[in-house]
């Protein structure tokens, strides 16, 4: 980090701080050797007009060098124990998880320090860095995949055909297409703006016209929604990617499991942006 300062005597400079490591403070010493430790603002303080822009380029620098360093620790823990699997593909400077569509994978992958998904190859991009961490979510990754494989998928479909659970699972299909949520009369959410749900997770309330909820209905599908005998029923739909960019996280940053609705935690916030952006995403190359 770099924050544009002075050493108390209008001094131009630049105050620096990054985490401690003696090698990283040698390398840095050795770049900057004007630079002195301010004992008060526990920084580095660095002169110069230009100190700020030559931080940041420092920075830049040694984030560049320990990604390569780490990366080439990857590579030697994968040749040394390679997980061998059709799904992961070993390229010369990343990883490719190759799976057919999962939620749990999406899910552990979205776990997995700077694994990217590439929207155009439809593949998992992971660096050589996180294959430590790649390998620790390998054995759910790859069970997941198997059971949503096309052949697999089609035998569970042939097993449950006319059985009450595919009756079940069409009749919650059925209910969520109706955009409909149990709300409580005398703390209705804002509308317009994204909240949290614990039956569909961060959606937008366009409206609430006083229908009473069924409570026969309410003990279907949304017995884990803490609902009162008045409850009625709210228009949804779902934050869009620039929605779920503007609202801010909860400030206490935890759950409330006895809420209607409320406020996302910063964490529920990037689940949900992330999968906006894989649906404006999936629209944009659709053109639907």
């Amino acid at each position: 980090m770099s924050k544009e300062s002075s050493n108390g005597n209008d001094r131009p400079g630049a105050t620096a701080t990054f985490p401690y490591d003696r090698m990283t403070v040698e390398r840095f010493r050795k770049t900057f050797p004007r630079a002195r430790w301010n004992d008060d603002l526990k920084a580095w303080f660095v002169p110069g007009k230009t100190a700020a822009l030559r931080f940041d380029r420092w920075v830049e620098r040694e984030r560049a060098q320990t990604q390569t360093h780490a990366d080439l620790k990857g590579r030697d823990s994968f040749d040394f124990d390679p997980t061998v699997s059709k799904y992961l593909r070993p390229l010369d400077d990343h990883l490719e998880v190759v799976t057919p569509y999962s939620r749990t994978v999406v899910d552990e992958m979205r776990e997995v320090p700077f694994a990217s998904w590439d929207s155009d190859r439809r593949v998992w991009r992971v660096p050589y860095r996180s294959y430590d961490a790649l390998r620790c979510h390998w054995s759910r990754i790859e069970d997941a995949a198997k059971r949503n494989e096309p052949e697999e998928r089609k035998k569970r479909r042939e097993a449950n055909r006319g059985s009450e659970k595919e009756r079940a699972a069409r009749v919650r299909a059925a209910e969520r297409r109706r955009r409909r949520y149990p709300l409580d009369p005398e703390n209705l959410p804002p509308f317009g703006r994204p909240v949290m749900t614990s039956a569909y997770g961060v959606v937008v309330f366009i409206g609430c016209d006083g229908e009473p909820a069924d409570p026969e209905i309410l003990h279907a599908f949304y017995a884990d929604v803490p609902t009162s005998a008045d409850a009625v029923w709210g228009q949804w739909r779902t934050a869009t990617l620039a929605e779920l960019v503007k609202t801010w996280p909860s400030r206490s940053g935890s759950k409330v499991d006895d809420a209607i609705w409320r406020q996302p935690t910063i964490e529920e916030l990037r689940v949900a942006r992330k999968a906006a952006s894989g649906r404006e995403g999936q629209r944009s190359r659709t053109g639907v």
